[in-house]
C-alpha cells in the first residue's frame, strides 16, 4: 500500500514519520527530495541559475536560498518560474523512489508530503493519514520552535489549507494535541486496521 502522510506546519507530522520508520516502513520524504534536487551540479540548480542569474548561487556551489527566497517572496511571477523548475524535478524523484521501493519488494511505502493537498498529489497514494492539531496548540508550538511572533506564526499557518479541509480528505486522522505516546497509540491502531503491522 502507498500511504500519504501529511499535516500542517507544527502539527507533529515529522514525529509521526519517525514513528513509521520505527516500523521499518520505507519513507519518501518530499522535503529531503526538495533539497536533493537542487544539490550543487544538479540540472535543476543549473536551471535556477539560468532563470535568476549567478546571484542564485553561493560561492560553494550551493543554491543561495536567501537570495532566491527574497526574490520569490515579493514577486509571484518569479515564484511561479521557480515552482515550474523545481516541482517537476521533485515529483519525478519522489515517484522514482516510490517505484524503487516497490520494485525492491517493499509491500508498503510512505510518502511524506507536507503539501499533499495543496499540491493536489492525492493520486500518488492509496490512503492518506493526516496529522491534525488544534490551532492554539499549533500556534504555541510554531512560536516556540521557530522563535516567531504570534502574527508571523499565524501568517504561516493561514498560508496552508485549513486542518478541517485536510481531515475531510483523509482516510485516517491522528489528533496530535497531546503527548507523543498518544499519537503513537493512534498510529499503531491505524496501521493495524490497515493490516500494515
Amino acid at each position: 500500500m502507498i500511504i500519504g502522510l501529511t499535516g500542517s506546519i507544527a502539527s507533529g507530522k515529522s514525529t509521526v514519520a519517525k514513528m513509521m520508520r520505527g516500523y521499518e516502513l520505507p519513507i519518501v520524504d518530499a522535503d529531503q527530495v526538495a533539497r536533493d534536487v537542487v544539490e550543487p551540479g544538479s540540472p535543476t540548480l543549473a536551471k535556477i541559475v539560468a532563470a535568476f542569474g549567478e546571484a542564485a548561487l553561493c560561492e560553494d556551489g550551493t543554491m543561495n536560498r536567501e537570495y532566491v527566497g527574497q526574490l520569490i517572496f515579493h514577486e509571484p511571477a518569479k515564484r511561479n518560474v521557480l515552482n515550474d523548475i523545481i516541482h517537476p524535478a521533485i515529483r519525478t524523484e519522489m515517484l522514482r523512489q516510490r517505484d524503487e521501493y516497490v520494485t525492491n519488494g517493499h509491500q508498503h511505502v510512505v510518502m511524506d508530503i507536507p503539501l499533499l493537498f495543496e499540491s493536489k498529489l492525492q493520486h500518488y497514494v492509496e490512503k492518506i493519514i493526516v496529522v491534525s492539531v488544534n490551532e492554539d496548540v499549533q500556534l504555541a508550538r510554531l512560536m516556540a520552535r521557530n522563535g516567531l511572533s504570534e502574527a508571523d506564526a499565524l501568517a504561516r499557518i493561514r498560508s496552508q489549507l485549513p486542518m478541517s479541509v485536510k481531515e475531510a480528505g483523509a482516510n485516517a486522522v491522528i489528533y496530535n494535541n497531546g503527548s507523543e505516546e498518544q499519537a503513537a497509540v493512534q498510529l499503531a491502531r491505524i496501521l493495524t486496521e490497515w493490516h500494515i503491522i
